[in-house]
């Protein structure tokens, strides 16, 4: 039975139906195709070198010698399976954790490896985390007021801030990604999963970044919005930005990524172009099986002239 907009649209059997008939019952269409061209590849944004920290928490994951490199105007993947140092290396990443070295994590050429947060956006990095109430926006305020996470063009002097200009902006988000919410001011805790994943990812996009890094960006959302959350994804990358993507959907990462690494156990593994990878062939580096794999992907990446990372 297929639920719409508090109405049911269809009853069937699963069996006989596909992707399509099913998304035009849950969405009435079928999602938006995405066009994955080509794009420029510009400069290194964000990387890594040697990255490699103790876990912080007695069930965490240490970190060894992660090597990755970001260019502009690509989107990089990262899969693997839950638990293997996802999390610490997002945290790494964002400036949460700041106990690498000055030098082991580079954005757009300045050493970041010890700077906050707050310094990380300034370069022009914005996040999206997997754990949306809590870390992704603050439960009890409202989406305008969530706003002020991340972004501060209205804040005004000595701090005031403009509530018609950041209520008018949180429309603007809620409209584009078609966010279910009561408005504005709509507390983020009393959006669905999905709507507020949809809010919190165009917040970040719409912030104009020069580095993007997600993680899990359609966890929870419906067909129509994960389309339409990837073809942001893609435009974004065509207008120059780095991404970076976590993703435990190998699906979703095939679709968006211009270069794939697997992360197990704390280590990464070389960067694949993915034109050349497979659901095998990741799969079977999700188990850390990719020593001896390296060689024939330099040379291929070397071909196209990408950059290639050992791990």
């Amino acid at each position: 039975t297929v639920l719409r907009g508090g109405q049911v649209t269809g009853v069937c059997n699963p069996a006989v139906e596909s992707n399509a008939s099913l998304s035009r019952l849950m969405i009435g269409s079928e999602p938006p195709e995405l066009t994955h061209r080509e794009s420029q590849v510009g400069a290194s944004v964000l990387r890594v070198q040697g990255l490699a920290l103790p876990r912080s928490e007695p069930f965490g994951v240490d970190l060894h010698g992660i090597q990755l490199d970001v260019r502009a105007g690509e989107v990089v993947g990262i899969a693997g399976v839950s638990g293997n140092g996802q999390k610490e290396l997002l945290y790494a990443l964002s400036g949460e954790d700041t106990r690498a070295a000055p030098e082991m994590v580079q954005i757009a050429g300045r050493e970041a490896g010890r700077l906050g947060p707050g310094r990380r956006r300034a370069l022009g990095l914005h996040f999206v985390p997997e754990e949306r109430l809590g870390r992704g926006a603050v439960p009890s305020m409202g989406l305008a007021h969530n706003l002020l996470l991340t972004r501060k063009t209205a804040l005004g002097a000595g701090g005031w801030i403009r509530m018609g200009q950041l209520q008018e902006q949180a429309r603007a988000i809620i409209a584009r990604f078609n966010v279910k919410a009561g408005g504005p001011n709509a507390a983020a805790q009393s959006l669905s999963g999905g709507n507020l994943q949809k809010f919190i990812v165009g917040r970040e996009i719409d912030a104009r970044p020069k580095l993007l890094i997600i993680s899990q960006p359609t966890w929870g959302v419906d067909v129509g919005a994960a389309a339409q959350i990837r073809g942001a994804i893609l435009q974004l990358r065509d207008e120059g930005c780095a991404v970076l993507v976590l993703s435990e959907e190998l699906d979703e990462l095939f679709e968006i990524c211009d270069r794939l690494h697997v992360v197990a156990k704390g280590r990464l593994s070389p960067s694949v172009a993915r034109a050349d990878a497979t659901v095998q062939q990741i799969g079977e580096w999700m188990s850390g099986l990719w020593d001896g794999a390296a060689a024939p992907n330099a040379a291929q990446n070397a071909a196209r002239g990408g950059a290639h990372v050992q791990a």
